[in-house]
């Protein structure tokens, strides 16, 4: 199976047939100049060296060695196919709080920018694990299944925010569900939820959820983001009030993200404006047991290209050798 790599070089092929095509247009008035001169089987006789088969030999040489050229610029690849790849390592599923309180201020930008942020720095030390994402705040949603595809993981991080979950609210006990459902058949030992959250759980019981985990060999992790003495929520260009007009003051629920951790047998982490939170984690992590997961990929595509090339330049030599004069020998 041949493919390109950088396929929008294929459209100069279109102007591949247009080299002859505006070659016979210069032929065609050239003849009608020299009409116009004289009579045209004088005017050969006084030219007996010119070819005029040679002219377009020499043309069509030039057409065929660009259309090689353009090929070569695409990239062609060959030997795509499927083959499994083997790693060894934890899975990991964050849960990210997007409800409008991670907009508070109390870290820069905010908390949810700065979670954001400490998730990618993860990924870059992470090697063999997978990870997994799931946004939540009234509901929950696998944004990212389990992978080793960091580079994807922080294109999708990069479009998150307070918008990409539409019910609002703090969903803590939903998001952990949707995590246990979401790892991976081959994974038995090695899996862990991490919940970012600003803890204040107004939907369900987290805890509850928390033991469930628990007792599929599941550890959960919290991590608290905000300050207990709280901040305005910033919304649209001013502060979020209730109902009765009053500022709507967003605090840490560290009480809550506790006897989740607690009961997931994990860790509670409050959140520093320096250290996230998220190393500790990682680092308690490696202790775990590293299972062996297997992947369908693709193999690296062998590159064509320098065959194309290699063309084009024979063929632009054999064009550049070639005069426009009749040979004097004959070869009868």
């Amino acid at each position: 199976m041949l493919m390109f790599a950088e396929p929008v070089y294929l459209w100069l092929l279109l102007l591949v047939p247009l080299i002859p095509a505006v070659y016979g247009v210069l032929r065609y008035f050239r003849r009608r100049r020299v009409l116009r001169f004289g009579d045209e089987a004088l005017v050969r006789s006084l030219m007996p060296r010119w070819s005029s088969s040679k002219g377009w030999v020499k043309v069509l040489l030039f057409a065929f060695a660009f259309m090689f050229f353009v090929l070569a610029l695409a990239r062609p690849q060959t030997g795509a196919k499927l083959s499994e790849h083997k790693s060894k390592g934890a899975e990991i599923i964050i849960c990210l709080d997007v409800s409008n309180s991670m907009l508070a201020e109390d870290y820069s930008p905010n908390r949810l920018e700065r979670a954001k942020l400490s998730i990618s720095r993860l990924t870059d030390k992470l090697s063999g694990d997978r990870v997994g994402l799931i946004l939540f705040a009234g509901t929950s949603f696998v944004q990212l299944p389990v992978t080793t595809d960091y580079i994807s993981a922080k294109m999708f991080l990069s479009s998150i925010d307070t918008q990409s979950v539409p019910v609002q609210g703090t969903a803590i006990g939903d998001a952990i569900r949707t995590a246990i459902r979401s790892f991976s058949e081959q994974s038995e030992k090695s899996r862990v939820i991490i919940v970012i959250s600003d803890g204040e759980n107004h939907e369900d019981d987290p805890v509850a959820a928390a033991k469930d985990a628990a007792e599929m060999g599941i550890k959960v992790y919290t991590i608290g983001v905000g300050s207990p003495e709280g901040q305005p929520i910033p919304f649209e260009g001013s502060l979020m009030k209730d109902r009765e007009g009053n500022i709507v003051v967003t605090k840490l629920d560290e009480a809550t993200l506790r006897e989740v951790a607690s009961a997931g047998g994990g860790a509670y982490i409050h959140a520093g404006r320096e250290e996230f939170g998220l190393n500790p984690v990682v680092d308690d992590i490696r202790r775990l047991e590293d299972e062996e997961f297997g992947s369908v990929v693709f193999e690296s595509f062998d590159e064509q290209y320098m065959y194309f090339l290699g063309a084009a330049l024979l063929l632009f030599v054999i064009e550049a050798l070639i005069g426009s004069r009749r040979s004097l020998r004959k070869m009868f």
